[in-house]
């Protein structure tokens, strides 16, 4: 049985409540089991190193040092949260070596507040990767029970999985094909697209809206145009801008686009046979319908 200490983040527990009920539901499903971090703190989204890179390390060993103290790795199901645990895990791991004084620093916040000191003796690591990596491919064809054939879905990866920690031990991360493969596996049809690597915009959103939308739009009218059904993404942050904002999107750029944008974990249980009101396919902004019709689960 594969276990892991669980950082759910703050957006799978606020405006995307969707993606925690289904993470809960799929490794559920998988026999995955889940001890979640209660007493984890915000990444910081990448917004803590702007004012402090001590910060953001420190925040993070925290929430690092909560899975060592569990001795598991740490699984998220954000692509930011990854991004910047990841990385924050990475550097530490290097200051062990290099700088054992940044360390100790960072350790020295740690202790005044009671907390366990960061060992660098675990690993950081998405769900996409737990199911490539870990469960396996192989092992989660054996478990669909309802194959989602002629679902054409587009992948959408964003940045920060693939490009903000130094290694990337699981896929390329300027062409990779994770969720294409996890996608085969469960019976779709992947749909390439130039976006699927790039910012969704998110970033951007708060100063430069418009040109976050445009973004964003430019994404979803080229998987629209090669044919996908659907958008899957392994980032909550992701979601908000392609799936919850994309009515205003719509009339940024001046033209209809309706296209549902699942999570990873949604797509996935509906595979395994979990049924569709279990995965909070009913909480989006752009109505999922259209998938359900295409599977015959309406």
């Amino acid at each position: 049985m594969l276990k892991y200490a669980y950082y759910p983040g703050c957006v799978a527990q606020g405006a995307c409540r969707e993606l925690y009920l289904s993470t809960a539901a799929l490794t559920d499903a998988l026999g995955i089991e889940l001890i979640e971090l209660k007493k984890a703190a915000c990444c910081g989204s990448g917004t803590y190193k702007e004012d402090s890179q001590l910060l953001e390390d420190t925040v993070n060993a925290r929430n690092i040092a909560l899975a060592e103290s569990l001795n598991l790795p740490l699984l998220t199901h954000c692509s930011t949260c990854q991004g910047v645990i990841g990385h924050v895990d990475e550097r530490l791991k290097d200051a062990q070596k290099n700088d054992p004084s940044y360390l100790e620093k960072v350790n020295g916040f740690l202790k005044k507040e009671q907390c366990s000191p960061y060992q660098g003796s675990t690993e950081v690591k998405h769900l996409l990767w737990a199911l490539v990596a870990d469960y396996g491919l192989d092992n989660l064809q054996k478990k669909v029970k309802r194959k989602l054939s002629g679902l054409n879905c587009a992948a959408f990866y964003g940045c920060y999985l693939l490009r903000s920690q130094d290694k990337l031990a699981y896929d390329n991360p300027f062409h990779p094909e994770s969720l294409e493969n996890v996608f085969r596996v469960v019976g779709a049809n992947p749909i390439y697209y130039q976006g699927r690597t790039q910012c969704c915009g998110w970033p951007l959103s708060s100063y430069a809206t418009e040109q976050s939308f445009k973004m964003a739009g430019n994404h979803l009218t080229e998987a629209i145009e090669a044919g996908a059904d659907c958008l899957v993404t392994p980032c909550p942050l992701c979601h908000l801008n392609l799936d919850s904002r994309q009515p205003e999107v719509e009339k940024v750029i001046g033209h209809k686009l309706g296209i549902p944008v699942l999570h990873l974990p949604q797509l996935v249980a509906l595979a395994l046979g979990v049924e569709p009101e279990k995965l909070g396919l009913d909480r989006h902004i752009v109505s999922t319908k259209s998938v359900l019709n295409k599977l015959s689960l309406n």
